[in-house]
């Protein structure tokens, strides 16, 4: 997220695109393991991801004092806890399929909130400038 105030997103559309940047990575993992898109997949997946991710968000202010570092720790902490979560509702064991899928979350997660974030701020600048 840029330090200057007009490259900021407005926090509603921060949290929005948070939001579809986690439905975005359900998804791809939904229908790459096959599991096909239904309201149980998405509750068993995104549900923990968007409750850790949101919970996080707001203890560390991310979207009332937006900053790197608030993105930065709400990424950190909320992805190992919803796959923590997750986890712990399928029932299984902590290990290297679940060090794995913390692995590729990580990246995966943060890769498309910061893509899309970045989307939005060009698509705010080129309107600005328009």
């Amino acid at each position: 997220m840029a330090s200057s105030a007009e490259s900021r997103l407005p926090s509603r559309l921060a949290a929005t695109s948070d939001t579809v940047a986690i439905l975005l990575f359900v998804t791809i993992g939904l229908l790459s393991h096959h599991r096909g898109l239904g309201t149980s997949g998405y509750a068993r997946d995104a549900l923990p991801f968007l409750g850790c991710w949101f919970v996080a968000a707001a203890a560390f202010g991310l979207y009332t004092r937006p900053a790197r570092w608030r993105l930065v720790l709400t990424w950190a902490v909320a992805v190992p806890a919803a796959v923590l979560v997750r986890a712990l509702l399928l029932g299984r064991q902590l290990g290297g399929s679940e060090a794995a899928f913390l692995a590729v979350s990580l990246v995966t997660v943060g890769s498309f909130v910061l893509a899309l974030r970045a989307a939005l701020r060009l698509q705010l600048a080129h309107r600005a400038r328009a």
